[in-house]
């Protein structure tokens, strides 16, 4: 049995035993993690892209290179800058009637984690949580998806060359392996993919008392503002749809916009589209639906809305290329709630609009709806803006474009609610992947002893007097 294959238990056994060894990394061994992680990225950018595109059945180089290999090598750049920072103890004073004590929060590595990547960008989502995991001194072990068997296979392969075997393994497996994977007694996993599996994940977890971060979906709104620049408001939404063909789990799911510009949505969305991807579907800069079952999921969900008495709007002239599955992108007008294309996460090529007649009734619409994984906005008036982010919640939030909050390593990326718990990216991801511990140092010469019993009415004077100033 090749490494990469063996057992999950005994990759954590033994990833355990050494981490009890050297329990607290130093820098120069966590900075030699990343560095093996950009190398393995770096030198095989076009292995992964090929695999990538054979899995889903083609997916164009330039979306990889954009949206999984730039994103990853930005994120390991940004931990080799700032990660001996982020390891050093923040010290401060004990609260006033503790002086001279002093405090200290030291981040400790929680030890081995566990990563389980989704299907849609496998390898940015499994790079940008290693990267956090590995500053924060952590071992790690990634169960990559079964629906990308090329990219998993390469990818464990890549991970068994590039890292000491007690450092970071790649697991694969169908969903059998991967509900063992969460059984497991880790100290920290995280998961991302839908709210469904999400579910299950934490209440197989919570049996051993693991702390999860789950990165779930959900559907993200786009609001098109009174006061928005309107023809960039919808080249922005659809470039954040149509890259990866929309299976993007911050992709925004629908559009709310004012009552008299959805006609003007239609036909700029389609001058748009002629410009963005010529001769859809077959161009080949747009990306294939990744299975046969998504693309039957897909081509139900618009046909069933359709049926219920939606009108489908496609985006270019023919039809879709089932043999190749490229689905054409269509908006859906006339929708109503009781459509599954509105209650379910589309992750597709397909765009509902939904009209409003004033943004309140458009920020009473978000509101009443579990809270997404992401929010556009599109809006000049900063009044406006200010009441969408005030009543409105979302796992994170874009003005005036779409999707590159996720880019941001100042900015964590998780969900709140149905949409996630937990976040990561840079800093904030050091942070989930650490136990932060704090610290009282206690002075020689202190005064606590004035409190120790028996208690009397020197005991009562300086209690009134702590009671006064803590």
């Amino acid at each position: 049995m090749s490494e990469p294959e063996q057992a999950p238990q005994l990759l954590l056994h033994a990833m355990r035993e050494a981490q009890r060894r050297d329990p607290m990394p130093g820098w120069p061994v966590r900075a030699q993690r990343l560095r093996a992680l950009q190398a393995l990225v770096t030198d095989h950018r076009q292995a992964i892209a090929e695999a990538i595109s054979a899995d889903f059945g083609h997916r164009p180089a330039e979306e990889t290179e954009l949206l999984e290999v730039f994103p990853s090598l930005s994120a390991i750049r940004h931990a080799l800058r700032h990660g001996r920072r982020w390891m050093k103890p923040r010290r401060g004073f004990a609260s006033l009637p503790f002086l001279p004590a002093r405090t200290e929060l030291r981040p400790q590595p929680r030890g081995v984690v566990g990563i389980i990547v989704p299907w849609n960008y496998p390898l940015f989502l499994a790079a940008g949580p290693l990267v956090d995991a590995l500053a924060a001194g952590n071992r790690a072990l990634v169960k990559l998806s079964e629906y990308t068997p090329r990219f998993a296979a390469l990818f464990a392969e890549l991970v068994g060359r590039y890292f000491e075997p007690d450092a970071v393994r790649a697991v694969t497996g169908g969903p059998e392996a991967a509900q063992a994977f969460a059984a497991l007694p880790l100290d920290h996993l995280l998961f991302t993919g839908s709210t469904a599996v999400g579910r299950q994940v934490m209440r197989t977890a919570a049996a051993q008392l693991t702390p999860v971060t789950l990165e779930l979906g959900g559907k993200s709104p786009a609001i098109v503002g009174p006061g928005a620049r309107f023809g960039h408001a919808v080249e922005r939404i659809l470039l954040g749809k149509l890259v990866n063909a929309g299976q993007t789990c911050i992709a925004p799911d629908y559009v709310l916009l004012p009552r008299e510009r959805v006609h003007d949505f239609v036909e700029t969305a389609r001058a748009m589209a002629a410009r963005l991807y010529p001769q859809l579907p077959a161009n080949p800069q747009y990306a294939s639906i990744a299975s046969e079952r998504h693309y039957h999921r897909l081509s139900a969900l618009r046909d069933a809305a359709v049926a219920a008495g939606a009108r489908a709007w496609p985006l270019h002239e023919g039809g879709d290329y089932p043999a190749q599955r490229r689905l054409l992108p269509t908006l859906l007008t006339e929708v109503d709630d009781t459509m599954a294309v509105m209650r379910e996460e589309i992750f597709g090529p397909l765009l509902p609009l939904v009209p409003y007649d004033t943004l309140e009734e458009a920020i009473g619409f978000v509101a009443a709806r579990a809270h997404p994984l992401a929010l556009y906005l599109f809006e000049q008036d900063a009044r406006a803006i200010e009441r969408v982010l005030a009543r409105t919640h979302a796992g994170g939030v874009t003005v005036n474009d779409t999707l590159y909050h996720i880019a941001q390593h100042g900015l964590p990326l998780g969900g709140v609610g149905p949409s996630g718990m937990g976040g990561y990216h840079g800093e904030a991801g050091f942070r989930t992947f650490s136990h932060i511990k704090p610290v009282l140092r206690q002075a020689r010469w202190n005064g606590t002893g004035l409190l120790d019993p028996p208690y009397g009415a020197r005991f009562r004077r300086l209690l009134a007097l702590l009671q006064r100033r803590g």
